[in-house]
């Protein structure tokens, strides 16, 4: 009778898995995050604090200062969302005529000048869009291999006025000037590995998803199906990773998001890995695991957009 107590516990004890996994001296973080059909909030224990209907499958999101949140909330489209789930702004982009029949989204920004910076795929174009929805600045982008699709991914406004763009389907990140000249590329080879299909962690390629201007100059790339995150100088040269089996019990799939918090530790997202992984982990520069978020039930295997907020 003992035994079968025992095992009944220890089976009750497997089911009963958290929301947010963490060391027992990490506080954890407040995420957003869209997948499964809605943009979701969740507390630092992993319960949903807030939740807002999104059928599109979502590739950024941005927490404004006001608490409203912005992000690619159609195909073509950028909203902007009130706490109270108000749409107090949006902008939807138009395929240029004699340029393309089909125009996506997949990478937005508000600016500082309180402006919104706009990733225009099958367009190639960037442009940055003002309160009243009027195109106010535009800047063209060089697409080798165009693909409304997959022309671009994530994109960023730097404080130097340049911009940052992640080519998908080239497989490079470009630095643009405000003129559309670009002054600094990385093309993302294969680490050595074949070519491999497949969405999860099966699949190998350079489709690289987002990016990030570091402090010191260096850029921090989030390969996509490459499978890990590179850090690579102004001169091309990598000079630290985190390949896909270098962590714990983690494999990595589609690396999408990433974060560099105040301490330096590094969130990556972690896109199609299959339940049991998580789509968020937090690892030090030490490449070791402080924390990890995963939420199979308001969350799925499609969540290319997951950002920590605090």
């Amino acid at each position: 009778m003992l035994k079968r107590l025992l095992a009944f516990a220890a089976t009750l004890a497997m089911l009963v898995i958290p929301l947010s996994l963490r060391a027992e001296d990490h506080p954890g973080h407040r995420v957003i995050a869209q997948d499964k059909g809605n943009v979701t909030i969740f507390a630092k224990d992993g319960s949903v604090e807030w939740q807002y209907e999104c059928k599109h499958n979502a590739h950024d999101v941005q927490v404004l200062a006001s608490g409203n949140i912005l992000l690619n909330s159609g195909g073509a489209t950028v909203s902007e969302i009130t706490p109270e789930k108000k749409v107090v702004w949006s902008y939807t982009a138009q395929p240029i005529e004699g340029k393309t029949d089909r125009v996506e989204v997949h990478a937005c920004q508000r600016l500082e000048n309180g402006n919104t910076m706009v990733a225009e795929s099958g367009n190639r174009r960037i442009v940055e869009v003002d309160a009243e929805g009027k195109i106010v600045a535009e800047v063209p982008l060089t697409v080798d291999k165009p693909n409304a699709h997959r022309d671009t991914r994530l994109a960023r406004k730097l404080a130097s006025g340049n911009y940052l763009v992640a080519h998908e389907n080239d497989g490079c990140v470009r630095e643009y000037d405000p003129s559309g000249k670009v002054v600094w590329k990385y093309a993302l080879d294969l680490g050595g590995r074949p070519a491999a299909p497949g969405h999860g962690p099966e699949g190998h390629g350079n489709e690289l998803f987002g990016m990030l201007r570091l402090e010191n100059g260096n850029t921090l790339i989030a390969t996509g199906n490459g499978n890990r995150v590179i850090e690579v100088t102004p001169e091309g040269k990598q000079v630290f990773s985190i390949e896909q089996e270098d962590l714990p019990g983690i494999k990595l799939a589609w690396v999408t998001t990433l974060d560099v918090l105040k301490n330096g530790n590094i969130v990556i997202g972690n896109c199609h890995a299959g339940e049991g992984q998580p789509q968020l982990v937090e690892v030090t520069r030490e490449k070791k695991v402080v924390w990890k978020f995963y939420n199979w039930k308001e969350l799925g295997n499609s969540t290319a957009t997951a950002r920590v907020i605090e």
